[in-house]
C-alpha cells in the first residue's frame, strides 16, 4: 500500500509505504533512486498490527523508481505502484509520481 500526504505548500510529500508482515521474515527496506538504492537508508518497522511500515518525506514535481528488497535478497514491487519500468536486470521498477 502506498499513501501520499501532500503538504500544505505543495512542494513536499510524505509517503508511507506498507506491505503484509507475511511480505518478510526478518527485514524489508523500501529502496529506490530517492536513496541512491541503499537498503540501509529507509529500513520498514514491522507494527503490531502486522505490517511493515516506512513513511519518507520527497520531494514533489518529480517521479521516483523504487522497489522492496525482502530479508536482504528477493526484490518486490508494490501493486499500487503508479507505473513500471524496465530495469537494467531484465525486470521492473516501480515508479511513484509526485
Amino acid at each position: 500500500m502506498i499513501d501520499k500526504k501532500v503538504s500544505a505548500k505543495g512542494t513536499k510529500a510524505r509517503v508511507s509505504f506498507e506491505l503484509p508482515a507475511e511480505a518478510a521474515e526478518n527485514s524489508v527496506a523500501v529502496v529506490g533512486d530517492f536513496n541512491e538504492w541503499n537498503p540501509e537508508a529507509n529500513p520498514m518497522k514491522l507494527l503490531k498490527k502486522g505490517t511493515w511500515k516506512a513513511t519518507i518525506s520527497l520531494d514533489t514535481g518529480s517521479n521516483y523508481q523504487f522497489r522492496y528488497l525482502l530479508d536482504n535478497q528477493t526484490w518486490r514491487n508494490d501493486e499500487e505502484a503508479d507505473a513500471y519500468v524496465p530495469n537494467e536486470f531484465a525486470e521492473e521498477n516501480c515508479v511513484l509520481e509526485l
